[in-house]
């Protein structure tokens, strides 16, 4: 069956379940003038910028303490701002040019804090009857962003709008997604539970060069730690009942009383490791050793820790955990990945291909109630089993091989094909033959993380401040330029 293609506006998606509540980010607000352009109409505009964010339930720290204005434009201002904005640790910074704006104080600033940088301006108002312009803010944008090169600092630049503008909100809170995405990168902490299985190669990784590249650093334990925080949780009872009712509440138990408790203690046990070790993320040694010892797939417990915001990846991938740490980060923490093979082609559609693992995705993926059971290839039970729910989907793999990395990124979307073991959907692209040399090629593997809805130009714009460099699978580089700088862009959909 050949690929349909539909053109279709790209829109962001906001709604997130009860469970899922997004994550918080602060930015600091530095508006910027200069001298020989109107202050008071730089103190205006200041003023209405601020007004905008709150009315957008932006979290932003002003300047308005630092000087009588409020605005950025010499070193006195600049020292105070730096101060005040590590001290409340912003994860990004708005530069709006109220007028013209001082440009080397902007790079400055954005040198020293180091975080993802916005640069707007407002559209300037009629020249007078006279023929006097008050702001010229256009013109200082592209001062700065000239003098930010120079300072190497890369940035991100929202077009030349008026505050009211639909691309104004949009390119906000792209931004915001944007900073959360670095944020979450730039502080990751991976507990390794187990090294990677002997026969899976393809996910070993440089743990010290992850370390001197991007400080991403892992909290490696041996699967006796598991085993012996699974028996100190096997005491708490309570917690471990409260557990076992989520299941029975939210899943078909197609699994013994004695088993689903296992389940349960070795969900606690892992939250508890993440937790001593201050990680935000996990990736186990799924097999075999420890189903000898705890005679169960962990899938469940890792379904149940991936639907609370935990990502837990399988096979010890500490790639895939990166790939999915940075796919939720991009919604705002507000959906959930489902952390996939690439497994086989579609038997009827040409583009089609099947995403499939034995059953640790989440829940509220799920377009049926999921099953608790015996997963494909593996006899113990403890795994998933659910269709994930269809739609547009953004597929993300952070990967790399001789010190080089790469995000490889694009669109699918959920299609209807057999019914297949564990936790799955069939989805289709629009050149799976480009997608799969891609793949093939490297430097990536078989694992992919999916999402719902479209994640790809916060990750693209992402790749900027992280240094690792976008790979788009679909040559839709220029469409996904334009729509970040405010352009209504439709992309060709499957």
């Amino acid at each position: 069956m050949a690929a349909k293609k539909a053109a279709k506006t790209i829109k962001k998606e906001t709604a997130k379940t009860p469970e899922h509540q997004g994550a918080k980010i602060k930015i600091g607000f530095a508006p910027t003038r200069r001298a020989i352009f109107s202050a008071p109409a730089a103190v205006e505009y200041r003023k209405l910028t601020a007004a905008r964010l709150k009315e957008l339930n932006i979290d932003f720290v002003d300047i308005d303490d630092v000087n009588e204005e409020g605005l950025l434009y010499d070193d006195a201002g600049l020292e105070k701002i730096c101060a005040k904005f590590k001290a409340e640790k912003v994860a990004g910074l708005f530069i709006p040019h109220a007028n013209f704006g001082t440009e080397y104080e902007c790079a400055r600033l954005a040198k020293e804090l180091n975080v993802p940088v916005l640069l707007w301006g407002p559209r300037d108002e009629r020249p007078d009857k006279n023929g006097m312009r008050l702001r010229d803010s256009q013109c200082g944008l592209f001062a700065t962003g000239k003098v930010l090169r120079r300072f190497k600092v890369p940035f991100t630049y929202m077009n030349n709008c008026n505050l009211t503008d639909p691309e104004f909100e949009r390119g906000l809170r792209d931004f915001i997604a944007v900073c959360n995405v670095v944020k979450v990168f730039r502080h990751t902490r991976i507990l390794q539970i187990g090294p990677r299985p002997f026969d899976f190669w393809s996910t070993m990784c440089n743990e010290g060069e992850l370390l001197e590249k991007f400080n991403i650093q892992l909290s490696p334990i041996p699967l006796p730690e598991l085993y012996a925080e699974m028996k100190k949780w096997r005491e708490e009872k309570k917690e471990v009942a409260k557990i076992v009712k989520y299941c029975k509440d939210n899943m078909i138990c197609k699994i013994e009383d004695d088993s689903l408790a296992h389940v349960a203690e070795l969900k606690a046990a892992m939250k508890s490791l993440a937790e001593k070790y201050g990680c935000n993320a996990i990736a186990i040694q799924c097999w075999n050793a420890l189903q000898d010892e705890i005679n169960i797939m962990p899938c469940a417990a890792n379904s149940l820790l991936n639907e609370e915001g935990i990502p837990v990846v399988c096979e010890t991938d500490i790639h895939g955990t990166i790939s999915q740490l940075l796919a939720e980060a991009a919604t705002m923490n507000e959906r959930r990945v489902m952390f996939s093979d690439w497994t086989v082609r579609h038997p009827d559609n040409d583009n089609g291909e099947l995403l499939q693992h034995c059953g640790p995705w989440p829940i509220s993926v799920a377009q049926e109630k999921p099953t608790i059971c015996v997963p494909v290839a593996f006899p113990q039970n403890g795994a998933v089993s659910a269709e994930a729910k269809h739609g547009l989907m953004s597929l993300v793999r952070f990967d790399g091989d001789g010190g080089e990395y790469s995000i490889l990124l694009g669109h699918a979307r959920g299609i209807d094909g057999p019914f297949t073991r564990g936790t799955y959907v069939w989805i289709e692209v629009n050149n799976l033959k480009r997608l799969e040399a891609k793949v093939v090629e490297g430097p990536y593997i078989h694992h992919v993380a999916a999402i719902h809805g479209d994640i790809v130009p916060i990750i693209y714009e992402a790749c900027k401040y992280i240094g690792v460099k976008p790979d788009l699978y679909d040559p839709i580089e220029d469409k996904v330029k334009a729509y970040l700088h405010g352009e209504d862009v439709k992309f060709d959909e499957v």
